[in-house]
């Protein structure tokens, strides 16, 4: 079993002018694909209070810290920035994979700005806010990102096949 963690990145949602929709989808989606998610949060799209607390949940540890929201254009949009700000490895065929599923279902995926990036033991993804664009740029990936999560942990040792 896998650990994980989702942080949403909302206003409207912090200041419960709407509901969030996308943590509760996430969850589904990673509880059927064999992780625990352990913890949850919401928080308003500022980058300071983003980057503690991706901190704080790095540091216990989490396999998987899932955000949503926070990757468009709007001037608020600061995931990615704050998800950079930490300073760990990136991995950018984990967003590449993530933006080319999805221009698939919609043109808009080139908009997204998500990354990933290893931090500490942690790998973090930025998905988009939509629960639906949620769902499906996660499990693009998911199954690989268990092969990285594996080889971070070192549980795995030989990726060559």
């Amino acid at each position: 079993m896998y650990t994980a963690a989702i942080l949403t990145m909302s206003d409207a949602c912090y200041a419960g002018r709407r509901e969030d929709g996308a943590t509760p989808e996430v969850g589904k989606l990673l509880l059927s694909s064999g992780f625990e998610v352990r913890e949850t949060g919401l928080l308003p799209d500022e980058k300071d209070l983003i980057v503690s607390e991706l901190r704080s949940l790095a540091a216990k540890g989490y396999d998987l810290i899932v955000t949503t929201g926070g990757t468009g254009f709007s001037e608020r949009d600061v995931t990615p920035e704050a998800t950079l700000a930490l300073g760990g490895r990136n991995v950018p065929g984990v967003a590449e994979a993530m933006r080319s599923n999805s221009a698939k279902f919609t043109p808009r995926a080139m908009l997204s700005r998500g990354i990933c990036v290893i931090f500490g033991k942690s790998v973090i993804i930025n998905l988009p806010g939509s629960p639906k664009a949620c769902v499906e740029n996660l499990s693009f990936v998911l199954e690989p990102l268990k092969h990285g999560i594996d080889a971070l942990k070192g549980t795995v040792t030989e990726c060559a096949r």
